[in-house]
């Protein structure tokens, strides 16, 4: 019988598969607690500092058990990671058979039905998209499962993507003509003959959401479900519990609509003048908002005008619903868009009331240039998370490199409600005390001041001087990030690279082949970004990550917990800064060999009490204020690799 210790030991069989390999104590120590949880069929929180090498601390077990098991995580990079990678390399260390399927949302493949409606109305594609459909069309016939990262040739962006894969909305489901050789249906089929299914977590909350709505389920059953980057659990919940209706759902349904009615019932000659009808009212509403982007109540945003607007769409709404209820069966597209207007309708009708008969829900609005969107989030989510939960019946392992603050687990468990599932953390392996450096700079205005972002740049860039490049000047608002590109614009002698001027993807290969550069970033550089060695020597931010103020989600749930008698800074407001803040630290150490300084510029962090909070939930990370030391800290690291 193979226990953990065979695997990740110092004389385990991974030790004969990677160069350099290292036991981690920590690794290990992990993977026995997650056995002993499999065996005891208890839930269980793990939190693993960087470097633990979690992955292969839960894979370990997971695959010993000879349990069913799905492993969600974070991105599709990361799911093609474990599949492709990590997986293989477990599975050969463990030397067993082991079927393994890789499951993704359903955008990721082709789909054949939408696939042939494109081709009957291909005439009103630009020229590009002519040539890509040519290519998708020969491809289609040779794939096997149909996901679309094959076709390398093919933008990500592409206006095609959407008409050639299906959504939840437009999916016909066994009605479909092409249901036999359906790669979604194919996919699911695969994953319900595995032993272990890799997932990321769009798709998990994807089918708690099926499972709810009783329409059936995307994921096989299992007994034990692995939930990597599980920090990311609670946001993602409130948005997958949140019912959401936007401008672009409607007018994809009245193209659906269009097709479907030139296919089964092209007699009508009314029909096609309601859905225009219908498509000017959803253009009068968008007028009718009086700021051109943003995030606000509901509310606050139905003025008299925004009332009247909802009114003329509800009306025109369903005036088209009347027509195709009175010809839907006369074929299966055009029945489906029946059913789908009767779901606009109805959340129209919940707006306009602003009122839901069921469990407490925040609405609210997302403005966006050309479109917007309605949504009514769930004030409390754990208590939703734990009745979807309950449709599993198995145990979940939760992991992540950051899911305590202050040490504490209660944050990250309160939000999904696993107050009482057992929890332990372990220490990340690195030698914070030598490998990296923490700078406060002194001086600096409180960062509401206009002129703070100019006070951080010029703070910065003596330590970029230093560091030459090689660094992450991550921000928490675009806003700061397109400031600073302009300030140091012709300042250094170092590429800057600036999120927005190319794909993420690329911003990361040309900052890891160009050595000394300096990347600035938003949210999206904050995690699940790994650069090794010293082209990444540096990590600067510029301010604690504090959500938005004005968030209408965040209002809500803060005037909640007001009205219990909670201060809301603290239990919410403090916590999720601290969770983001310890993801934005997180890329500086990827490695044994790495070193580099984490510079802090927010002077809260000093001069507030709350500030310890944060600082006690960072890796033991030495402190300085001297621009000095910072110097002195690569010249002793340098000198060292001479």
């Amino acid at each position: 019988m193979l226990f953990p210790e065979n695997i990740l030991g110092e004389q385990g069989a991974l030790s004969l598969l990677i160069d350099d390999f290292a036991p981690r104590r920590q690794q290990l120590a992990m993977a026995d607690a997650i056995e002993q949880a499999i065996a005891d069929a208890e839930s269980f929180i793990c939190e693993a500092g960087t470097g633990t090498g979690k992955t292969f601390a839960y894979l370990v077990p997971a695959i010993l058990s000879g349990q069913k098991v799905i492993i969600s995580t974070g991105t599709r990079h990361l799911q093609d990671q474990l599949f492709a990678k990590d997986l293989p390399l477990v599975c050969r260390a463990i030397d067993r058979p082991v079927h393994v399927a890789l499951l993704k949302g359903r955008a990721n493949y082709l789909c054949l039905h939408r696939l042939g409606q494109v081709q009957d109305t291909h005439r009103y594609l630009d020229a590009a998209s002519h040539t890509q459909l040519v290519d998708i069309r020969t491809w289609a016939e040779q794939t096997t499962h149909g996901e679309l990262s094959e076709l390398k040739q093919i933008p990500e962006n592409t206006p095609l993507r959407p008409l050639i894969t299906s959504t939840t909305d437009n999916c016909l489901g066994q009605a479909c003509d092409h249901f036999r050789d359906c790669f979604v249906f194919k996919a699911r089929k695969q994953a319900a003959e595995a032993d272990v299914t890799v997932v990321n977590h769009h798709l998990f909350f994807a089918d708690m959401t099926l499972k709810e709505s009783g329409y059936g389920e995307l994921l096989p059953a299992a007994e034990v479900i692995v939930l990597d980057e599980a920090h990311q659990l609670p946001e993602l919940a409130s948005e997958f519990f949140s019912q959401s209706l936007s401008s672009w759902q409607m007018l994809a349904l009245l193209g659906d609509s269009r097709a479907a009615y030139y296919e089964e019932a092209a007699d009508l000659p009314d029909f096609l003048a309601c859905l225009d009808n219908m498509e000017k009212a959803i253009g009068d509403l968008r007028l009718a908002f009086a700021q051109p982007e943003g995030r606000l109540g509901w509310r606050e945003a139905a003025t008299a005008e925004v009332k009247q607007a909802l009114q003329g769409l509800m009306d025109k709404t369903f005036a088209v619903q009347q027509l195709l209820q009175a010809f839907a069966n006369r074929g299966k597209a055009l029945d489906h868009c029946y059913k789908r207007i009767e779901a606009v309708l109805t959340m129209l009708d919940d707006f306009n009331e602003c009122s839901s008969n069921t469990a407490p829900l925040i609405q609210w609005l997302e403005l966006r240039r050309k479109g917007f969107l309605l949504h009514q989030t769930p004030l409390d989510i754990a208590s939703t998370f734990q009745q979807r939960l309950a449709d599993y019946d198995c145990l979940m392992i939760y992991t992540s490199a950051t899911l305590t603050v202050n040490t504490r687990f209660d944050h990250f468990a309160n939000q999904l409600g696993l107050s009482n599932t057992r929890a332990r953390a372990w220490e990340s392996p690195f030698d914070f005390a030598n490998q990296a450096l923490l700078y406060l700079p002194t001086g600096l205005a409180d960062p509401h001041q206009q002129n703070y972002t100019q006070q951080v740049v010029e703070a910065a860039l003596p330590v970029l001087t230093l560091t030459r490049g090689r660094a992450f000047f991550l921000f928490t608002s675009h806003r700061a990030l397109r400031l600073a590109a302009e300030l140091l614009a012709g300042q250094m002698d170092y590429p800057l690279l600036v999120q927005g001027d190319a794909p993420r993807t690329e911003l990361l290969a040309q900052f890891r082949t160009s050595r000394h550069s300096v990347l600035l970033g938003t949210s999206s550089f904050w995690e699940g970004v790994d650069v090794k060695g010293q082209a990444l020597s540096c990590v600067i931010i510029d301010k604690l990550p504090f959500a938005a103020p004005g968030d209408p989600v965040l209002r809500a749930r803060m005037q909640h917990l007001e009205q219990q008698g909670i201060n809301p800074f603290m239990a919410y407001q403090l916590p999720e800064a601290v969770i983001s803040l310890k993801q934005g630290i997180g890329r500086l150490l990827r490695d044994q060999r790495d070193y580099g300084v984490l510079m802090i510029c927010d002077p809260r962090l000093s001069a507030k009490s709350y500030g310890e909070v944060f600082l006690r939930s960072l890796p033991p990370v030495p402190r300085c204020r001297d621009l000095q030391d910072v110097a002195q800290f690569f010249r002793r690291h340098e000198a060292g690799q001479a």
